[in-house]
């Protein structure tokens, strides 16, 4: 984004960096020299204050399946903003939106809301500590978990922090207490027979295990089978819970991750897509552990409060917005994503330019390498790769495809083929008009 197309974006940030620190609220938004701003949404296609129309990609991180100010989502929207927007009491339509989640899912008893998936996630652990009465929790390095400071511990550790042994329990934000680090340990994903070893280590003190079955931040490869049984087999017999963080990945099928890879977890987290654009997170699970959030005996184990939990606005979009995502339009979907990815590949190999594609379902992630991804250090990028993906993208938000800084890419339903080959075209011509270096052989 060229200063001349970004006039007035460029004068929101200068106000906003008054108000704001660093002009921001929102670190995954962050683009330097600072961010385009987002006027309005039709679609697929968003539009920027300075008029720059972009196919959208990024669907707000994954969250906007259908697309922007969708007219189902809208009509449910405004009806109730007619009757109120939150109470003091609990509603009908929330009872709704969690007959249609526990419907999707075996493992989906009971559900509880929240407003985000870094709350989901919280309640989650919370519930586990409560339910099996120990104190640690497990999850894999590089996976990315929401705020909260125990699912946060080794988001982003670096090769200096690898060493030779198991993976080190890292800060991710400065201050974290030592206390914090000391309560979770730390799995490599698909890599069941070192994670079991771990896992056996700590077993008497482990609560969970916490797992995102396609974790984009430390890759988006999906699990492998063999790896998801291994921590189904051994959380069981060891009397510790498996929560699944589908935060992103519910939206893989009809039954989310789940029901795509057979593996049934005592607890889930989910977030995004159940919404319909607006805030909110659920915990959903079997009932005999979701008890530990019941009040009718008294102070349940694990309290949980929130002013705007399952709030009516979040409640009917999310109805509808879920309603929409029928087998049938998940299958579309699917298949765009399967057209996009094949698209992807086929265009680094035309180009002869090193790179891969991640990913299953709607979802894709571009990679500058052709190193074999198994695992987050895999799949982190060095200094040279994350500049290339830089340019790449760059290259692609000018000339009107709005993608994440990372590569991750989310289709909508608003999109068809025409759409995905528009994607494609432009990720071609990115990779041949930013000077990427061709394989070494050629």
């Amino acid at each position: 984004m060229s200063d001349s197309t970004a006039a007035r974006s460029t004068a929101l940030f200068d106000r906003a960096c008054h108000v704001m620190p660093g002009g921001n609220t929102r670190t995954s938004v962050w683009h330097s020299p600072h961010p385009p701003y987002a006027a309005s949404g039709a679609g697929c296609r968003l539009t920027d204050v300075d008029g720059n129309v972009y196919l959208d990609f990024l669907n707000n991180y994954t969250s906007m399946i259908h697309g922007h100010a969708n007219p189902v989502v809208a009509e449910a929207v405004r009806k109730q903003l007619e009757i109120g927007t939150c109470f003091a009491m609990p509603t009908e339509s929330e009872i709704e939106l969690a007959e249609l989640l526990c419907g999707r899912a075996p493992g989906f008893e009971q559900i509880r809301f929240t407003n985000s998936g870094s709350e989901a996630v919280m309640m989650a652990l919370k519930a586990a500590r409560a339910h099996t009465g120990k104190p640690k929790i497990a999850k894999c390095e590089g996976a990315y978990h929401g705020s909260y400071d125990f699912a946060e511990v080794s988001l982003d550790s670096a090769p200096e922090s690898w060493g030779n042994a198991d993976p080190n329990s890292v800060a991710y934000s400065a201050g974290t207490p030592r206390s914090v680090l000391d309560e979770v340990i730390i799995i490599p994903f698909n890599r069941p027979e070192e994670s079991e070893k771990i896992l056996a280590a700590h077993a008497d003190e482990l609560a969970c295990v916490l797992v995102d079955p396609m974790p984009n931040r430390a890759g988006l490869m999906p699990a492998t089978t063999e790896y998801l049984q291994m921590l189904r087999r051994f959380t069981t017999a060891n009397d510790m819970l498996l929560v699944f963080d589908e935060v992103i990945s519910f939206r893989l099928g009809y039954g989310g991750a789940q029901g795509e890879f057979g593996v049934t977890p005592d607890l889930t987290s989910l977030a995004k897509i159940i919404g319909g654009g607006f805030p909110i997170g659920a915990v959903a699970g079997a009932a005999e552990v979701m008890k530990v959030f019941d009040p009718r005996q008294g102070k349940p184990l694990a309290p949980h409060g929130g002013t705007f939990n399952a709030n009516p606005i979040s409640m009917v979009a999310g109805k509808a917005a879920m309603e929409l995502l029928t087998p049938e339009e998940f299958e579309r979907i699917n298949g765009l994503g399967a057209r996009a990815r094949d698209g992807v590949a086929k265009a680094f190999a035309d180009a002869g330019v090193d790179g891969q594609v991640t990913g299953a379902g709607s979802l894709l992630r571009i990679h500058m390498t052709n190193v074999p991804l198994v695992d987050y250090r895999s799949a982190r990028a060095t200094a040279a790769q994350s500049a290339a993906l830089t340019s790449v993208v760059d290259y692609m938000h000018t000339n009107g495809v709005l993608l994440a800084e990372t590569g991750l890419c989310a289709i909508s339903t608003a999109m068809g083929e025409a759409e995905i080959d528009e994607f494609i075209d432009i990720f071609a011509a990115a990779l041949t008009s930013t000077g990427q270096p061709r394989h070494a052989a050629e």
